[in-house]
């Protein structure tokens, strides 16, 4: 065979692997990500935002960024936002303040 038509087979192999589960997999897999970054996170009423971003396996992690309130009474109830990392090999989660980030500037 020829390297074209060997490339084109193994592209063929690996789009049939990614498409290999299923959307409710994927639903069960985001709600337990979802779940272990709420617990991880302790924030109250915390919730995400936006969609997580799925790192492929050579990473082997999804990112999530929930904002609740902190639980600190000394914090009054006020609002933070906590960045999720989720190991998928070891189904953990660790979070990190991530009120301090903000967004860099349009580019001129």
């Amino acid at each position: 065979m020829k390297a074209p038509t060997l490339i084109l087979l193994a592209l063929a192999a690996v789009s049939s692997q990614v498409h290999a589960s299923s959307s409710d997999a994927w639903a069960a897999y985001d709600k337990k990500v979802l779940a272990s970054c709420v617990k991880a996170s302790g924030l109250k009423n915390a919730e995400p935002v936006g969609t997580a971003a799925q790192f492929d396996d050579r990473i082997g992690y999804t990112a999530l960024l929930l904002q609740g309130q902190y639980p600190q009474k000394h914090m009054n109830g006020a609002t933070g936002t906590e960045l999720c990392l989720y190991r998928k090999k070891t189904k953990t989660a660790v979070v990190t303040e991530w009120d301090s980030i903000r967004p860099v500037g349009p580019a001129r």
